[in-house]
């Protein structure tokens, strides 16, 4: 059974709404590993995209969250994150078997920080990072862009979920 996911009040402001649906989809990615094995998670179902995993879009999400909040928003240090490593292809998805309870863990954690970030900017404010494009966008088209990437990477795991065990849904 699915757990009650927490959608925005019907009547909220714009920073509240654009966090609340964004916390939702966030929702839903970690409501798709409950109850999967470590073996499960790590389990590829598609042959054609073989680091989509559960475990791997957990990875890539925790480290889309740091690339779009704590790099490009706060202009961090672009090499702690594996998505700017240029020598691996999907250095962000790659998990090297960790345990999914860890790889939660981090992505709750980054979590709790890009809205600790977003609670303390105001949505015009723009990003720090200047060496790349994407760094000049303001906190509101960052944060609307979390929302698609996490939106669309709930629905990948919603997909490879149900291959995995045929476990669908959705409330």
């Amino acid at each position: 059974m699915a757990p009650e996911l927490q959608r925005p009040p019907l009547q909220a402001d714009e920073r509240t709404a654009i966090i609340g649906w964004l916390d939702l989809q966030r929702q839903i990615l970690r409501w798709k590993c409950e109850g999967l094995s470590d073996a499960d998670a790590h389990r590829s179902v598609i042959p054609t995209s073989p680091a989509m995993t559960i475990a791997g879009l957990v990875s890539h999400m925790r480290w889309t969250e740091h690339m779009w909040l704590e790099v490009l928003f706060l202009g961090g240090d672009a090499r702690r994150n594996p998505s700017f490593d240029e020598s691996t292809e999907d250095a962000d998805w790659h998990t090297d078997g960790r345990p999914l309870a860890e790889l939660l863990a981090e992505y709750e954690g980054q979590c709790a920080r890009s809205n600790e970030i977003a609670a303390g900017a105001s949505l015009d404010d723009t990003g720090r990072h200047t060496g790349f494009r994407s760094g000049s966008a303001n906190l509101r088209w960052m944060l609307i862009h979390l929302v698609e990437e996490t939106g669309r990477h709930a629905g990948h795991a919603d997909i490879v979920r149900e291959l995995l065990d045929g476990t669908k849904g959705y409330s």
